[in-house]
């Protein structure tokens, strides 16, 4: 997935243009997640029951028990949000979300907070999407802390989780997470919504990658992937999916910092 520069004046229409050819070569590693880190699967860390209670806490479901799956969203809020946020309240489907600092927690604080009261994760994206592997250590701290200051400000909840920017990640950056109480999420789902307007397109390409513990990588900044998202739900539940998101998709187990889920 291209990633993000200041010069950037209209998030959506960036995402797809900038950086075309460098996305593309590395495009394997970005859409799989696969960046050579030894990853957890959700089943696996269900295995692992944690040991304080809020941590066991399984919301409405048993994963271990019913069909889950996880449904992701990256760099918002956006204008495309609240429409999102109001599909989700409808087909009563918490979400995940791995919020983006710059232009858009500043731009959206309100959403920020709607995400938070209506039961969602809220999670971080990093600041600017810089690519975190590249970046100096103190870098890729401020990359993570700003975002976490500011979502803890308007929810009054610090963020465990954090989405690096294309999935790329390696041992400085988890034990970076690891000193900030973050774990890492990937994902195991991808529709490239970033590369197509076409809403039954990235229905479909959902579709055919969704199994049982899945994550699904969707980005709400595209004006083809909220239309989407309702035949997602949909089609999901009709084949017997229980929605949850990220931490209930662990529970009993608990995400742990410095550790990288897919």
């Amino acid at each position: 997935m291209p990633s993000l520069t200041k010069k950037m004046k209209k998030t959506g229409t960036a995402f797809r243009t900038a950086g075309t050819l460098a996305a593309t070569a590395a495009l394997t590693l970005a859409l799989s997640g696969c960046t050579g880190a030894d990853t957890t699967a959700p089943s696996a860390a269900r295995a692992r029951p944690a040991t304080d209670v809020q941590a066991a806490r399984f919301g409405a479901v048993d994963c271990r028990e019913v069909k889950c799956i996880a449904l992701t969203f990256d760099a918002g809020p956006s204008e495309h949000s609240a429409r999102l946020l109001d599909i989700l309240k409808e087909k009563q489907v918490p979400a995940t979300f791995f919020l983006l600092g710059e232009r858009h927690i500043e731009k959206y604080p309100e959403l920020v907070r709607r995400m938070a009261d209506e039961g969602h994760e809220v999670a971080s994206h990093t600041w600017d999407h810089k690519i975190l592997t590249k970046l100096r250590p103190e870098e890729i701290r401020e990359e993570l802390e700003r975002p976490n200051r500011e979502i803890e400000r308007l929810t009054g909840r610090r963020p465990t989780l954090m989405r690096p920017p294309q999935g790329r990640t390696d041992d400085t950056v988890h034990a970076i997470c690891r000193e900030l109480g973050l774990s890492e999420v990937l994902w195991s789902v991808t529709a490239k919504d970033y590369q197509t307007t076409d809403s039954d397109l990235i229905t479909r390409r959902v579709l055919d990658r969704s199994s049982r513990d899945g994550i699904i990588l969707l980005h709400d900044i595209y004006d083809g992937t909220v239309p989407a998202v309702p035949g997602i739900i949909d089609a999901l539940k009709e084949r017997g999916y229980v929605f949850v998101t990220v931490p209930q998709l662990l529970a009993p187990g608990k995400a742990e910092p410095g550790k990288v889920y897919r």
